[in-house]
C-alpha cells in the first residue's frame, strides 16, 4: 500500500474523550473512528490489524480441532424465552419486530442459535464431540461504553460451543479450548492470568477469564502468590477475618445519634467495625422474569456486599438499591435496620460471617438508636445463609494449605476472553438429546468459548507502546514493513530504486506499508512511529549512493545499514525471529 493513496491520516493530538494509551493511539494513527458512543468504524489499517488477530484465532481454533461456522445476527425472540434469557438479559439486548410484528433480537451471544443448529444436525454419539466456532458481529446495548474499544456496543466476538456426550468429553473438549486461547493471547503478545470467573448470564457450571493486568481494566482481579489462586472479585473466596470471642450477652437499647455508617457507629461506641452487622437493602429482579422482590442483606460490618454473589444466591439478573418510598413501605429505617423483626415480605440473606460472631450491635429499626448484642439464632434468622461478601485486598487466601497465612493481591486487568462449562443449560431447555451407544436418549453436555477481538487489538496496543506511538507485535502489524522514500521528488534515480524495493519486497511475500507522500522526513519518521510497524526501511540519496538501506526495527533504539541486495533476506530471519519470540 502506498501511503499517497491510503484512506485516513494521522492526528498529533488525540480527541478529548480518549481515555486510555490504546483508545489515544488507535485514534491518532488512523485506525478507528468512532462514529457515537461504543460504536467505531475501522479504517484500513484498523481492518489490517483486525484480520490479522482473526487469522490467528482461526489457525488455534483450526488446530484444536474447531470447526468454523457463521450463524446469524438477527434471532427469534422466541428461542431467548426458551432459554430464559430474555428476561436475564433484557438490559443488554436490541429487541425490534420485523413486519409481521414478530419479535426479534440481534444477538449479543450465539448459544441459543448454535443448540438449535445442533438439534437439526446432530443425532448420535457418532456426531461428537465436536466444536463449532464463528468470528462474527456482537450487538449490546451497554449503558455506559467505555474504554475505546474494551466496552462497546458494537463488537466482533470469536464464540465457540463444544458438544459432548458426557462431562468427561466436556472436560477434554474444555482443556482443548483452554490451551488454544493460552497460545491465541501468547501469539497476539498479550500477557495474561487465568481466573475463577462468575458465569453470569452465560450460566453453567463454572468458567475462567483470561485477564490481561493493566492499570486501566475495568475488573479487580485478587491473585495470590504463594499458591496461584487468582479470581475475579466477583467470584473471589477468602478466609474472612475472625469475629471477636465474648460469651453471649443480653440484647440492650443504645442511643447513637448520628451513626448512619458502620464507621461513625464503631466510633461512637468506642468497639471494632467487626463487632457490628451492616444491612444492605435492595430491591432483586429476578433472572427468570416476574415482578422485584425486596431483599435485606447482612453482612458482618468489616465486610462488604458483594452484589454478583447476591444476585446468584437469589437468582437475580440485577439489583438496585430500594428507593425512599420503598425503604418506608417496608418499614425499614436507613441507618438504623436491623433483620430483627422485619417485614416478613423482606427475603433476608445472611453472610456465613455471621454465624460465630456473638453480639454485634445491629440497627433498632427506628431512628438514632441501635441494639447491642444482638445473636444470630437466638433474635433472629435469615431465609438464607450464604458466602455474600466482598473479598479485598489484604484478606487471607482461602485455597493455601494449612499454616499459610497469605494474604490475596488485588490488580486491574481486562478481560480478554471467557471459557464456561455450560453443562446442561442450553440443551435441557430445548430438549436437545442424541442416542448413546447403547442406543439410549441422552442430553449433549455443552461448552462456551468467548474471545474480544477488539479487546486483544486494545490490549496489544496497551502492552506494546512507547512515547513515539505503538509497537505492534509482529503476528498482528497492520505490514511487516514501512518503507519509507526521501527525497522521491527531487531524485528520480532514488525514487526508481524504492520503487524496485517495493516491489522486491512485496514479491517476496512481505507485506508493505511504502511511504511515498511528498512530506518532510520529520513528518514520516513521526507517522512511522505511531503506526508501529516492527521494520522501518528508509532509501534515501545518501543511502543510495552508499548501496545501503536504513534498517530500524521499532523496538529498538538504534538504526543500522544493510547493503542493498541483502534487505530481502534480512527482513525474512528478523520477522521470523520476531515471530519465534511469540509462540507459547
Amino acid at each position: 500500500m502506498r501511503m499517497s493513496r491510503q484512506f485516513g491520516h494521522t492526528l498529533r493530538e488525540a480527541p478529548a474523550d480518549a481515555d486510555t494509551i490504546a483508545h489515544q493511539l488507535l485514534v491518532r494513527g488512523s485506525f478507528v473512528d468512532q462514529l457515537m458512543a461504543g460504536v467505531y468504524s475501522y479504517l484500513p489499517l484498523g481492518r489490517r490489524v483486525k484480520r490479522r488477530v482473526e487469522q490467528v484465532i482461526r489457525e488455534e481454533m483450526d488446530r484444536a480441532g474447531g470447526q468454523e461456522v457463521l450463524l446469524p445476527t438477527i434471532q427469534p425472540a422466541e428461542i431467548w424465552e426458551t432459554s430464559g434469557r430474555a428476561q436475564s438479559m433484557a438490559d443488554v439486548l436490541f429487541q425490534l419486530s420485523d413486519k409481521r410484528e414478530r419479535a426479534m433480537v440481534l444477538g449479543p451471544t450465539h448459544e441459543e442459535v448454535i443448540t438449535r443448529l445442533f438439534q437439526d444436525h446432530a443425532s448420535s454419539y457418532r456426531d461428537l464431540p465436536v466444536t463449532l466456532y464463528q468470528i462474527q458481529t456482537k450487538l449490546r446495548d451497554e449503558t455506559r461504553p467505555r474504554n475505546g474499544l474494551v466496552r462497546v456496543r458494537e463488537f466482533t466476538m470469536k464464540d465457540a460451543y463444544s458438544f459432548d456426550v458426557d462431562d468427561e468429553g466436556l472436560d477434554r473438549s474444555y482443556n482443548e479450548m483452554f490451551e488454544a486461547y493460552r497460545r491465541i493471547f501468547a501469539r497476539c503478545g498479550i500477557p495474561t492470568v487465568a481466573v475463577e470467573a462468575d458465569s453470569g448470564a452465560i450460566g453453567g457450571k463454572g468458567s475462567q477469564e483470561f485477564i490481561f493486568l493493566t492499570d486501566t481494566g475495568e475488573d479487580t482481579i485478587l491473585l495470590c502468590e504463594p499458591c496461584d489462586y487468582a479470581a475475579n472479585q466477583e467470584k473471589a473466596d477468602f478466609v474472612r477475618p475472625p469475629a471477636l470471642e465474648a460469651p453471649v450477652a443480653d440484647i440492650e437499647e443504645v442511643d447513637t445519634p448520628g451513626t448512619t455508617t458502620i464507621e461513625t457507629l464503631a466510633e461512637y461506641l468506642d468497639i471494632e467495625t467487626r463487632q457490628t452487622a451492616k444491612a444492605v437493602f435492595v430491591m432483586a429482579d429476578p433472572r427468570e422474569g416476574g415482578d422485584p422482590f425486596p431483599v435485606f442483606a447482612v453482612v458482618r460490618g468489616d465486610l462488604e456486599v458483594n452484589e454478583v454473589k447476591l444476585m446468584n444466591v437469589l437468582d437475580a439478573r440485577a439489583l438496585e438499591p430500594m428507593t425512599d418510598a420503598q425503604i418506608n413501605a417496608y418499614g425499614l429505617t436507613a441507618g438504623y435496620a436491623s433483620p430483627i423483626g422485619v417485614n416478613e415480605a423482606l427475603k433476608v440473606v445472611a453472610d456465613v460471617s455471621i454465624l460465630g460472631a456473638p453480639n454485634l450491635v445491629a440497627g433498632a429499626n427506628k431512628p438514632d438508636t441501635h441494639l447491642r448484642n444482638t445473636n444470630y439464632g437466638r433474635d433472629w434468622t435469615a431465609d438464607l445463609v450464604e458466602d455474600i461478601a466482598l473479598a479485598e485486598e489484604g484478606h487471607l487466601c482461602a485455597h493455601c494449605p494449612d499454616g499459610v497465612d497469605a494474604p490475596l493481591t488485588a490488580r486491574r486487568g481486562i478481560e480478554m476472553g471467557h471459557v464456561f462449562r455450560l453443562g446442561l443449560t442450553y440443551t435441557d431447555p430445548f430438549g436437545v438429546t442424541v442416542l448413546d451407544e447403547e442406543g439410549e436418549q441422552v442430553m449433549p453436555t455443552m461448552g462456551c468459548y468467548g474471545i474480544g477481538v477488539e479487546r486483544i487489538v486494545a490490549a496489544a496496543v496497551e502492552q506494546h507502546h512507547d512515547d513515539d506511538g505503538i509497537i505492534w507485535p509482529a503476528s498482528i502489524a497492520p505490514h511487516d514493513v514501512h518503507l519509507i522514500g526521501l527525497s522521491l521528488d527531487r531524485d528520480e534515480t532514488v525514487a526508481t530504486d524504492a520503487d524496485a524495493l517495493y516491489d522486491e519486497l512485496q514479491n517476496a511475500g512481505l507485506d508493505v506499508i511504502f511511504d511515498d507522500r511528498d512530506e518532510r522526513p520529520g513528518v514520516k519518521f513521526n507517522d512511522a512511529d505511531l503506526i508501529g510497524v516492527p521494520i522501518r526501511l528508509t532509501v534515501s540519496p545518501r543511502n543510495y549512493k552508499e548501496g545501503v538501506v536504513e534498517l530500524k526495527r521499532r523496538d529498538a533504539e538504534e538504526a543500522e545499514q544493510i547493503p542493498r541486495d541483502e534487505v530481502v533476506a534480512r527482513i525474512r530471519a528478523i520477522r521470523q525471529d520476531l515471530l519465534d519470540t511469540l509462540v507459547p
